[in-house]
This record gives structure tokens, C-alpha cells and sequence, in this order.
């Protein structure tokens, strides 16, 4: 049983440690630090209680990587926005040029 509950803390731990390393955030750190405290108290034979601050600490992980993922992707989107505008304006832009140059070519074509 012991061997098992081993193996699955380290489990559980690598599984957590993920997204800290995308993520350089305090909270999240300090999550993934309770997984690992939990992994050893398992180790150490406090099933029960290393199980427990294990979840816990894998649940803080998840929870604060998402906040802190879309933080960034909150970040990324805004500073992208002013691009995605010009984009829109170089669109606009063109299909008003092809529809003059359209206009053009049929006026020359049958009116002078």
C-alpha cells in the first residue's frame, strides 16, 4: 500500500508542478509547494493527512494557473487589439479601393 500511495503522490506532484512552470506566480508556487509537502507526509506513512493536503494543494495549483493564465491571455488580448483594428482598417481600406478601381474600369468601359 505504501509503494502505491508513493507513486501516486509523485504523480499527483508532477502533475501539479506543470503549470507552475508556465505560470511565475507566488500563489501558484505556493500551491505546488503544498502538493510536495503532502507527497512527503504520505511518504512518511500520514497517509490521510498528506492525501488531504496533497488535494488541496493540487486544487490551489489549478485554480491560481487558470487565474494567472488568463491574466496573460487577458494581457496578450488587449495588447493585440490596436493590430487587429489596422487589420480591419487595411480590409476595409482595400475593398474600397477595389470598388472605386471596379467603378472606374466599367465607367471607361462604357461612358468615358
Amino acid at each position: 500500500m505504501k509503494p502505491l500511495a508513493i507513486a501516486l503522490a509523485c504523480a499527483l506532484a508532477a502533475g501539479a508542478a506543470l503549470p507552475a512552470a508556465a505560470a511565475d506566480d507566488a500563489k501558484v508556487k505556493a500551491a505546488t509547494k503544498q502538493v510536495e509537502t503532502g507527497a512527503k507526509k504520505i511518504g512518511e506513512g500520514k497517509i490521510g493527512e498528506g492525501v488531504e493536503e496533497t488535494a488541496k494543494g493540487i486544487g490551489g495549483t489549478v485554480v491560481e494557473g487558470a487565474r494567472f493564465t488568463g491574466e496573460k491571455l487577458k494581457e496578450a488580448g488587449k495588447a493585440a487589439e490596436p493590430k487587429a483594428k489596422s487589420a480591419w482598417e487595411s480590409v476595409r481600406d482595400g475593398a474600397a479601393d477595389f470598388g472605386q478601381s471596379v467603378k472606374n474600369f466599367f465607367g471607361r468601359l462604357f461612358g468615358g
